[in-house]
């Protein structure tokens, strides 16, 4: 993981993302294309889960076999957009644990009011993966983190879909312990704080409400 951030460049990633930046892909083929790269990311942010063994018996003889160590992980979905990758996620670990944090940005000031907030327990001793599909300005990602590190959360990754520069230094900035999983980084941010190029407004695009 480079200076805090991971670029998951696999081509199915990179040709799916591509479909979706299209203003022409209609809003079911955008949710499909987004829940199928969401479970191609979460292989890259689950890659070093920590492991011990089990031993089980084979329909041919016993062994030592290697299952995921400690607490089950917790996935937690800042929404709205966030859903749209935690579906995808849910598919590959169905038994995970799901919180939800309900943050909306300030067209005026940008800046982050928080709604809604139910997260499962014991945060301390599991890995928790907050998933929102842009990183923009990077304030809302930075709130919800710093809401999960009061509910006593210690291992945290943040997993989106398209980041820019500006939200990735507000985050290196607010959490440099907090490493990010992306499918690209944009050129940056335009007056409305939207992504460039991007692929528009994540949430409007998953619900048709663009």
């Amino acid at each position: 993981m480079q200076d805090h951030v991971t670029i998951v460049r696999h081509p199915l990633v990179q040709h799916k993302l591509t479909l979706m930046r299209e203003r022409s892909t209609p809003t079911a083929l955008f949710r499909q294309l987004l829940r199928e790269i969401s479970l191609l990311l979460a292989y890259e942010v689950t890659d070093d889960m920590p492991m011990a063994t089990r031993h089980i018996h084979t329909p041919l003889r016993e062994m030592d076999a290697p299952v995921i160590a400690g607490k089950k992980m917790a996935l937690v979905s800042i929404l709205r957009a966030g859903n749209g990758l935690l579906d995808g996620v849910l598919e590959l670990i169905p038994s995970a644990r799901v919180g939800f944090i309900g943050l909306y940005r300030d067209e005026e000031t940008l800046e982050p009011v928080q709604y809604y907030f139910k997260v499962p327990p014991e945060l301390g001793e599991r890995l928790v993966i907050v998933v929102d599909p842009m990183l923009a300005t990077g304030n809302s990602a930075a709130k919800a983190i710093e809401l999960l590190k009061e509910a006593g959360a210690r291992n945290i990754r943040f997993l989106c879909l398209l980041a820019a520069p500006e939200g990735i230094e507000r985050m290196r900035s607010a959490h440099p312990d907090v490493p990010i999983v992306t499918a690209a980084v944009d050129e940056g941010l335009n007056e409305h704080g939207y992504i460039v190029p991007g692929l528009g407004d994540a949430g409007d695009r998953m619900y048709g409400t663009r």
